[in-house]
């Protein structure tokens, strides 16, 4: 049995792998064949997944800002950008079992800038998480 910290570090080398390094069959390895997708914006399965990295732009880019595990649950709280207008704010959360990525739920929403926040506080970067010590 894998621990929340092992499980955080599969996740992000996990992401990396897909949407920085596009490695596919790399990335196979972390990804289970039954991968479980509950995502409006992704087809179901790890194929599902694979074929929509394939077809954004390769100016795709994730930047992780923060990522907490707990038992076999970690959330990825990241940005998405270079695939359009606008980047997205994505809270990833990811099931993992047997040291494979194997079910993933996600809230997402556009990145909205200083300028466009009623708080004039950004979604992203700048002291987020704040400094706690």
């Amino acid at each position: 049995m894998s621990t929340p910290e092992q499980n955080r570090e599969l996740v992000l080398t996990a992401f990396d792998t897909l949407f920085g390094k596009r490695d596919y069959e790399a990335a196979q390895e972390f990804w289970s064949a039954d991968y479980l997708q509950h995502s409006r914006h992704i087809p179901p399965g790890r194929e599902g997944l694979f074929d929509l990295v394939r077809a954004l732009p390769a100016t795709l880019r994730y930047d992780n800002q923060l990522t907490v595990a707990e038992g076999d649950y970690v959330m990825a709280y990241g940005r998405y950008s270079g695939a359009g207008e606008t980047a997205s704010v994505v809270a990833d959360v990811v099931r993992v079992e047997n040291g494979r990525l194997t079910e993933h739920w996600d809230v997402w929403e556009d990145e909205a800038t200083r300028a466009g926040s009623a708080s004039g506080l950004p979604m992203f970067g700048d002291g987020f998480p704040p400094d706690r010590t």
